[in-house]
């Protein structure tokens, strides 16, 4: 019986990178009328200041008191450049829960 490798992204996580913000609140918009109960967005180094923006406009602007934030988790990663060198980078993960009606 073959098994195959878990995926390494659950199906309610919102990466956050170089878009444009929208991009992303539109992901957790759309997740969140899929039924998702918590959707988890990830982002490191320069992208941190979009997931915190993404979580904001979902909060404030499309569905205040329907959501809230369950967790914040903070650290680094060691990364290697494209010069071979390792460097840290700063991580959040935000956990936002639909609030139960």
């Amino acid at each position: 019986m073959a098994s195959q490798a878990p995926s390494p992204i659950s199906s309610n996580v919102v990466l956050v990178g170089k878009k444009p913000v929208m991009n992303y609140v539109l992901a957790t918009l759309t997740l969140l009328n899929q039924g998702v109960k918590e959707i988890v967005i990830k982002a490191r180094g320069r992208a941190i200041s979009k997931a915190v923006d993404t979580v904001e406009i979902v909060r404030s602007r499309f569905l205040p008191d329907k959501v809230n934030v369950k967790d914040i988790k903070i650290g680094s990663q060691v990364v290697t450049t494209a010069e071979g060198r390792q460097t840290r980078v700063s991580t959040i993960e935000i956990v936002l829960a639909k609030k139960e009606e």
